[in-house]
């Protein structure tokens, strides 16, 4: 076993055991779970909803090269300038030169999944630089020296007593367990952050084709400030982002908000083309987008799975998955946790290296149930895992235990030869670790139902 996977079964194992960590997190799923049972009542025909969502994705997919090309055309043309990033190096180097030409010193950044993708924050504070996280959530994970918890809510680990207790620890503010006061105290930490930081780092929520935008949804209009104060705005977003129509907004930005947040819409929801025009008094001089692989294009190239890049990050399947449940987010060690994260890691980054998530799940389809474009992530954890085992990354002791169960299943006789003891045996050597340390490994009863049954008939 590789030491990440070794790792995610040590992390996996603590966390499912950490009674106040489930009690924090079911809480919290809980408060998610009844407000997308209201959210959902705006849609009259939600299949139908899904359906058109999820028929618009797949054609963006198939024609991907050519609603990019559309894209960066329209931006363009307005003053943007695009920049194509083969992977997170290419796209860090040419941050490093933005940044060196504007001698930026403070950054500030709305929520991006995509730059915690590339390790933004590390890269830049390891050169000097000072970058602030300005979505609530995201500021407290920073502050508290951890990474996002959930694709949406990044603190969702933490209650407002464990706020209270870091604020008054790293920021000297007095405890209070109301959620007011702490986002007040932030607030006034980020408001002169904003009208210092000479460049603005975003992310997209999607990159709209026909008129050449960015499209960002929040709730806390930190988005909005960290691109209109800073002299120089950079967007980092994968290629997959992509919809063809400013239109298609009117149903990918419900569908977002409720499986999202149970919200009907988002409180803001902001449209970018490009930067400051000669007749406009707001924005940035410079606005530069950067699109970035990173592994995408190799989940392109599998027609039996590309369907994972339909994803619009909604975080839907995160909160209806039973092990995401148990185990937490930070216990994947990935950017993207949960089934869609399971999905598409293994490619993003390395087969070898991370193909064991694709197995952390009970393929209940809970995840499928829930997705707002309709990806079939139960069948693409099971394409993972038949692909792991055609590249032979699956150890030798499950290389030997399916032999053996294959050997003796295909002959009875050979089956009755083994007693329930040893097949007992067999079960603890092959499967102790893998089942875990807190549960019993199923017992095999010394009698097969085939030898009672020849006893009790004489036979």
């Amino acid at each position: 076993m590789n030491p990440i996977a070794s790792q995610f079964l040590i992390d996996a194992t603590g966390k499912s055991a950490d009674k106040e960590h489930q009690r924090k997190i079911l809480f919290n799923i809980k408060k998610y779970d009844d407000t997308v049972k209201t959210g959902m009542l705006q849609f009259s025909d939600l299949e139908m909803a899904r359906e058109r969502a999820s028929s618009i994705k797949t054609r963006v997919i198939e024609n991907l090269d050519k609603y990019l090309t559309d894209f960066e055309k329209n931006i363009s043309a307005r003053g943007a300038k695009v920049i194509w990033a083969p992977d997170k190096y290419a796209a860090l180097r040419e941050i490093d030169k933005i940044l060196l030409r504007k001698n930026a010193r403070l950054v500030v950044k709305s929520k991006s999944m995509t730059t915690e993708e590339i390790d933004l924050n590390e890269h830049l504070e390891n050169k000097g630089m000072e970058v602030i996280e300005t979505d609530l959530g995201e500021f407290i994970v920073q502050l508290a020296g951890q990474k996002p918890y959930h694709i949406v809510t990044p603190a969702m680990h933490m209650s407002k007593e464990d706020v209270s207790d870091l604020f008054h620890k790293k920021l000297n503010i007095p405890k209070t367990n109301d959620p007011r006061q702490l986002t007040l105290a932030a607030r006034n930490i980020l408001r002169d952050k904003y009208l210092n930081a000479q460049v603005g780092i975003t992310g997209a929520n999607f990159l709209i084709a026909d008129i050449g935008g960015i499209s960002l949804t929040e709730n806390e209009g930190n988005a909005r400030l960290s691109t209109t104060f800073p002299r120089t705005h950079i967007v980092i977003a994968g290629i997959e982002k992509i919809i063809p129509s400013l239109q298609d907004l009117s149903l990918f930005l419900p569908l977002l908000a409720t499986r999202g947040t149970g919200q009907n819409v988002t409180v803001y929801n902001t449209i970018l083309s490009g930067p400051r025009q000669a007749e406009e008094t707001d924005g940035p001089d410079e606005m530069y987008v950067i699109l970035l692989d990173n592994g995408r294009t190799n989940l392109l190239e599998k027609e039996d799975k590309r369907e994972a890049l339909k994803c619009i990050r909604c975080g839907a399947c995160l909160n209806a998955c039973p092990v995401y449940k148990n185990i937490g987010g930070h216990a994947y060690n990935t950017t993207y946790s949960g089934p869609i994260g399971s999905v598409i890691t293994p490619h993003f980054r390395s087969m070898d290296d991370f193909n064991h998530l694709s197995f952390s799940s009970s393929l209940c389809g809970a995840c499928t149930e829930v997705c707002p474009v309709k990806i079939e992530l139960h069948k693409l954890l099971l394409l993972n895992r038949k692909e792991t085992i055609t590249l032979g990354l699956s150890g030798n002791k499950e290389n030997i235990g399916i032999w053996m169960w294959k050997y003796a299943m295909k002959d009875r006789s050979r089956l009755n030869k083994l007693k329930g003891n040893i097949k007992n045996s067999f079960l603890k050597i092959l499967f102790k670790a893998s089942w875990g340390k807190r549960r019993k490994l199923p017992v095999v009863a010394i009698k097969s139902f085939n030898q009672l049954w020849r006893e009790r008939r004489g036979k």
